[in-house]
């Protein structure tokens, strides 16, 4: 395991970057908060990267370490093959937190770390304290029709080209705040050079891996706290109601927000999550 920094540093709040190799793979992370408490990793949601976090960085700063992290494939990172599916992200899950030295820690993983996050608690209950998941499909049956496209339609027709330009132009659409520029630059590097079609081989895995998800949902009693927003196109909030049925240990609040909830609507969102952490997943 190595790291070394990247040259540019993070806007607002978040601290400069580095790159780590775990596991064989680059990995893209940033580092801070607080010296003493639990730690808190938090995975970079889909088309976005750890940049996505700079809003409610201090909020959760005041609780203990934190570590964003850009998952393989997503953000800056380096994906393996056996990576881009929920269930083989959740194995590299359980890699990261011991590559990281973390040991039990509290978890913040939207969107696309939704899946994956709940299949490492089914595999590693140890090492989570609590998980935030939310505004990540639990189901074909409740996806929205723009991600459902992605997920069934030809690869071809879902390629956004080597500057993945549009990207950024779904994102402006969909997101209220705009993020800055040089957040908008990272995110659509993030998507460049054939990147957004490899991350895209996640989500196309839905139709397999969430089914076995809801198959071991029962086994997993980590507290979880699912955020979602009430206008999300893509992951409406019937996808948070689902596991709150099916996981034994869950509540779903829903933000007024559409899918970038985390942006949209981050102080009320970090607010839910400290006080979710803080009380050991007792209350949102």
């Amino acid at each position: 395991m190595s790291a070394e920094p990247e040259e540019s540093a993070m806007v607002d709040h978040l601290p400069t970057p580095e790159f780590m190799t775990i596991n064989g793979r680059s990995i893209r992370l940033a580092r801070g908060g607080a010296t003493e408490g639990v730690p808190i990793l938090l995975t970079s949601p889909w088309p976005e990267s750890i940049y996505a976090f700079r809003k409610i960085w201090p909020k959760l700063a005041e609780l203990g370490p934190l570590i964003a992290v850009d998952l393989p494939g997503f953000g800056r990172s380096e994906a393996g093959p056996s990576d881009l599916t929920p269930q083989g992200m959740g194995t590299f899950y359980v890699r990261l937190l011991d590559e990281l030295g973390l040991g039990t820690c509290h978890v913040v993983a939207p969107d696309v770390g939704t899946a994956a996050s709940l299949f490492a608690a089914a595999s590693a209950p140890d090492l989570f304290a609590t998980l935030t998941v939310g505004s990540g499909a639990t189901d074909m049956s409740l996806v929205g029709d723009r991600l459902r496209q992605i997920i069934e339609g030809p690869e071809e027709a879902i390629n956004p080209g080597d500057d993945a330009a549009p990207v950024v132009e779904v994102i402006k659409a969909l997101i209220e705040t705009q993020p800055p520029q040089e957040v908008m630059e990272d995110y659509r590097l993030s998507s460049a050079d054939g990147r957004y079609i490899e991350a895209a081989a996640y989500v196309r895995a839905y139709p397999k891996d969430l089914p076995m998800l809801q198959g071991i949902a029962e086994s997993i009693r980590t507290p979880v706290l699912v955020l979602s927003g009430r206008t999300d196109p893509l992951v409406p909030p019937a996808n948070g109601d689902l596991l709150e049925r099916i996981l034994p240990n869950c509540r779903h609040l829903i933000l007024e927000s559409g899918h970038f909830v985390w942006e949209d609507a981050a102080d009320d969102y970090a607010r839910h999550v400290a006080s979710w952490i803080a009380s050991n997943g007792a209350s949102a």
